[in-house]
């Protein structure tokens, strides 16, 4: 008998900002796999942006609270061949319940990240990065390239082309993501002597924390916005470096190709959201047993110590900037 052919797929993946453009390298990977396939994605309309002109995607169908009812009826109606569903929680699940097609799910290490946060037993040694196991759950192979966000020549850029501008991205969801407010300002004002020109990114939530960073570094830019992610793409190229926290601005640096310095608090790169198809370099503070605390961040520090970040200097920063930017 066989095989059906596979000409309508939906991928499946709500949130948040970086595990979307984590799914971009396989979308491109399912498009070559099945060209003549249609490929729609749903999405939460506050990280629509991330997939808008994604040139692979025939329809974006957009979730919000209150609306899975009908979107649940519409892909009834649609006739999908095979769903990726890259979120596998309980709201994804719902949504496809009892629709009659091929469903391939993103197996999370869950177990695995518990042993490790709750018991440091790392079986996650073998670091195997998001889009390689969204591939594996997919049932394709990604080209090790970078996450794609395809930006439009009607937004142009706040900065001027061939400047020495060093980009910073201090925000994070949770506090022990973030490194400190003031050691950001002590590295930009060591930059700034040196020649840099501070930009400063965030979105809607960070506001007071860009505005409080650049007011203490002489020169800066301050271009935190409220959520324009393809504007703060298009800024972000102007750049010869962006410094950041583990957040989903490091994966926009990332899909817009350019060189990266990220600061690990209480996660570690074993969960697999690192940079990817770009040089990077993560920083961390590999001397403490009580990393990581968390697989996604946490409010405060359990210890109270917060060395995971304290520990972490500007100088030591400026340092590791110096001979990755010498390797460049």
């Amino acid at each position: 008998m066989l095989n059906k052919p596979i000409n309508k797929i939906l991928i499946i993946r709500l949130s948040s900002l970086g595990d979307i453009l984590l799914t971009t390298p396989i979308i491109r990977a399912v498009k070559e796999k099945y060209p003549s396939a249609n490929i729609d994605f749903t999405v939460r309309n506050q990280y629509k942006d991330a997939l808008i002109r994604n040139p692979n995607i025939s329809n974006l169908i957009i979730y919000e609270n209150g609306n899975a009812g009908q979107i649940k009826s519409d892909l009834k109606t649609a006739g999908y061949d095979l769903i990726i569903d890259l979120q596998n929680n309980i709201k994804s699940r719902k949504l496809i319940a009892g629709l009659k097609a091929e469903v391939r799910r993103f197996n999370k290490p869950s177990l695995k990240k518990i042993l490790l946060v709750k018991f440091k037993i790392n079986l996650l040694k073998n670091l195997v990065t998001i889009p390689e196991r969204y591939a594996s759950a997919a049932g394709v192979n990604i080209d090790g390239k970078s996450p794609e966000l395809i930006l439009h020549k009607g937004i142009k850029s706040n900065l001027e082309k061939g400047s020495n501008y060093i980009g910073f991205c201090p925000g994070s969801k949770h506090f022990t993501k973030r490194w400190p407010a003031e050691y950001f300002i002590d590295l930009g004002n060591k930059l700034v002597k040196k020649g840099s020109i501070v930009v400063l990114f965030g979105g809607r939530d960070d506001a007071e924390l860009c505005q409080a960073i650049a007011e203490k570094i002489p020169g800066s830019i301050n271009l935190q916005n409220d959520n324009a992610l393809l504007q703060t793409a298009s800024d972000m190229k102007e750049c010869k470096l962006i410094v950041t926290n583990d957040s989903g601005l490091m994966h926009t640096a990332s899909a817009v190709g350019i060189p990266i310095v990220a600061i690990f608090g209480s996660t570690v790169r074993e969960f697999g959201f690192i940079p990817s198809g770009t040089q990077n370099l993560i920083l961390e503070n590999n001397s403490l047993s009580c990393r990581p605390c968390s697989h996604i961040g946490k409010a405060i520090c359990p210890k109270k110590h917060f060395k995971c970040m304290n520990e972490l200097t500007a100088g030591f920063v400026l340092g590791q900037i110096q001979k990755f930017q010498r390797g460049l």
